[in-house]
């Protein structure tokens, strides 16, 4: 029989199949929903998401990824698809078979336990020293902890291995557990409208062991000896996952990677539960992710597609009035849960710069870029996925935070309809890329979490500004250029970097600013009012712990707090340089005990002297 006639056939049975189980309908019969305006945004009808619908104007999942058709034509069959943009094609394919043809015995093996492990369970590793702790709460377990030597004799899948507790449970836990909330979070997030099959099906992309080098698909040749069919491609499957390969091509699209929606779904729940851990969770689902080039079974832009369609998925569940009082109290419940149990061992993601390096290069797989600098436009409801990392920040600066991280225009795929790919939830995580105008940020210390305590990393730039307010401590540790200067108003800011202040003004008006081990700047005038503090920590090079490019106007009952190394006994240290300095200190509060501060004030900055109590 063709193989066009075999595969309308199968289009055949499977539309006969979902007809007589009513799920064969248009997305205006999905959940009671009227007919969606094709424009509207994903949240909006996200629902729509299910195999019955397979095109941009009856799938909101298909839309967002309809990216790809700027690269590949879909053809009538799954092996006639035609190549739009041969340089982003051939160099997705010359990724596949240059890690497949490199990569180690160890790599392919770990490829194996995360291709047949629930990716729910697989996402646990991203909480690190919790992670123990979280699969006893959750009473969660898996079969899968190693990898056989070469090809297993049949295929092997996950399962709840004997002598696990009783009510335990595969992926992300058992809902009846202490940790029953979050796991039903998991497990919504991951729910029924979430699947990647209905863009697989529309896009009709092979997987890259199906193709050549210039992505011309290759008719099936002899079976090797497992029965397998043979193709003429350079990208090889491992071979522990040989026994998972499909034989019906038309059923087995590579775009988008089931597994990593699958990843990317699973972690963002989680982050959402346990924002203590954000950003390790997104760095352990893009490195799970990556495990599918190396094994041979995807690509970089199916790998890509999947974690558009995850974030976008993720965003519309969490978005959802429907499960506004689950995922607060998934929140709460993980709050708690951790509140008083130690963490004990390894943090595989402990360094910061292994874990940029990751997210830096699997973001965009370094794929062409097109030049396109095109503006950002957040999409509608992804704010919510910060709603608990940054809790003290209203959904609008949520959505400039995400704006000002995003990343740059023009990589194929991320630009697709509501740019969703463009979206980098790691360095959202760090707080604002810049300040576009002024930003106020209230912190109240008695919520607790990040409410009390948080930093941002990232550095900021623009020609806005930054007020603190409220009772918390917000830390700055980016080298920041943002011009619009900062004002204190309550609270606590410590600045972490030396340009952490940026290029503009500096104002304390009510509570502390805190210099942490680092010389700081201010490209401006500087400026202290009544009952504040300036906390300063020495430097042992004797270089100023505040140096002010213009004037310093110090108030009256403002108090200056030191901390130096007792052996710089006698020394004079520097503590302020500036052009013109006016006021003075009002009380100087050291805090080395044994000793006392002897200030020494000059028309251009102040020195202390630090001299032993007799």
């Amino acid at each position: 029989m063709p193989t066009s006639i075999m595969i309308n056939r199968r289009a055949v049975l499977r539309r006969s199949a979902l007809l007589s189980v009513g799920l064969l309908v248009g997305p205006a019969a999905v959940q009671g929903l009227a007919a969606p305006d094709t424009t509207s945004p994903f949240v909006d009808w996200y629902r729509s998401n299910i195999v019955a619908n397979q095109t941009p104007e009856t799938n909101a999942a298909v839309r967002i990824l309809s990216g790809m058709r700027q690269l590949w034509r879909t053809g009538p069959t799954w092996d006639t698809g035609v190549v739009l943009n041969q340089q982003v094609l051939r160099a997705n394919m010359n990724h596949c078979a240059r890690i497949t043809r490199t990569r180690t015995d160890a790599e392919a093996k770990r490829a194996f336990i995360f291709d047949r492990q629930h990716q729910s369970y697989a996402m646990i590793g991203g909480l690190g020293p919790w992670a123990e702790l979280y699969k006893a709460g959750a009473k969660a377990v898996t079969s899968i902890t190693s990898a056989p030597d070469g090809t297993p004799p049949a295929k092997i899948d996950d399962a709840v291995p004997p002598g696990a507790p009783a009510g335990s449970a595969l992926g992300a836990g058992s809902q009846d557990s202490q940790l029953g909330q979050v796991v039903r979070l998991v497990d919504t997030v991951r729910g029924p409208f979430a699947s990647g099959n209905p863009s697989k099906f529309a896009h009709q992309y092979p997987r890259p062991w199906r193709m050549t080098p210039d992505s011309k698909v290759v008719p099936t040749g002899a079976t090797d000896s497992l029965g397998y069919p043979v193709y003429r491609s350079e990208v090889k499957v491992a071979p522990q996952l040989l026994r998972q390969r499909s034989t019906t091509p038309a059923e087995d699209g590579g775009f988008p990677s089931g597994h990593t929606n699958a990843f990317h779904l699973a972690g963002l729940a989680l982050a959402y539960a346990i924002p203590e851990r954000f950003q390790e969770l997104v760095v352990r689902a893009l490195e799970l992710s990556d495990t599918r080039i190396v094994s041979g079974m995807h690509s970089p832009l199916d790998v890509i597609g999947g974690r558009i369609l995850a974030t976008a998925l993720a965003a519309a569940t969490l978005a959802d009035p429907q499960n506004a009082e689950l995922k607060a109290a998934a929140r709460a419940q993980a709050a708690k849960y951790f509140q008083d149990k130690p963490a004990s061992g390894a943090d595989p993601y402990a360094d910061r710069k292994a874990n940029a390096a990751i997210v830096a290069s699997k973001l965009t797989y370094e794929l062409p870029r097109n030049g396109s600098h095109a503006a950002m436009t957040v999409p509608k409801g992804a704010e919510v996925l910060l709603e608990t990392r940054l809790p003290y920040l209203s959904a609008e600066q949520r959505r400039e935070v995400l704006r000002t991280t995003a990343l740059p225009a023009g990589y194929p795929v991320l630009d697709g309809p509501e740019q969703w790919g463009r979206l980098n939830l790691y360095a959202a995580a760090d707080g604002y890329g810049a300040f576009d105008d002024r930003v106020r940020v209230f912190m109240d210390a008695s919520r607790g979490g990040f409410h009390a305590a948080d930093t941002w990393r990232n550095p900021i730039a623009g020609n806005g500004g930054l007020v603190k307010a409220g009772t918390g401590e917000l830390t700055l540790a980016g080298s920041n250029r943002y011009r619009g200067g900062t004002r204190i108003e309550d609270g606590t800011l410590t600045v972490a970097s030396p340009t952490a202040l940026g290029n503009g003004d500096v104002e304390l008006r009510g509570g502390t600013l805190r210099l942490a081990e680092e010389c700081a700047q201010v490209q401006g005038t500087y400026r202290q009012a009544y009952g504040t503090t300036l906390a300063v920590t020495l430097d042992a090079w004797y270089r100023p712990a505040l140096t002010v490019s213009r004037s310093v106007t110090i108030d009256q009952g403002v108090t200056l707090e030191i901390t130096i190394d007792p052996s710089h006994c006698g020394a004079f240290l520097p503590v302020l340089a500036t052009p013109s300095l006016r006021g003075r200190f009002s009380s100087i509060k050291l805090l080395t005990a044994g000793f006392r501060a002897v200030p020494v004030y000059l028309p251009t900055g102040l020195s202390i002297r630090l001299v032993p109590i007799r």
